[in-house]
């Protein structure tokens, strides 16, 4: 299976949402090609969740996995570890008070 560049699936993400009317917004943007991608949905009430894509070794299939989750302040202190280890992150910032991401929707696991 081929993998999407980065930049390619942060475009169809970033519409994906937009459609629904759930504003997003790139705060770093990674590498065109391979950068992973972490995404922070912050619920508007001081919390915050933030998600990066692992890969099951045994079967090569992707998942989006909770990374972080609470204060929003303390997401953010993860996110900008994250940065420090990896400076071609792309960070997507979803902000929506239900609390939707998008990221268990078919088609968004590539």
């Amino acid at each position: 299976m081929s993998r999407l560049a980065s930049g390619i699936w942060v475009s169809a993400y970033l519409a994906r949402l937009q459609a629904a009317g759930i504003p997003v917004y790139v705060v770093f943007k990674g590498d065109e090609t391979a950068g992973a991608v972490l995404v922070k949905l912050a619920t508007l009430d001081g919390q915050a969740q933030a998600f990066h894509r692992v890969v099951d070794l045994m079967s090569g299939t992707r998942r989006w996995d909770l990374l972080s989750e609470g204060p929003e302040r303390t997401v953010d202190e993860t996110v900008a570890k994250q940065r420090g280890f990896d400076p071609d992150l792309w960070v997507i910032e979803v902000e929506d008070a239900k609390g939707r991401h998008l990221l268990d929707e078919p088609g968004l696991d590539s």
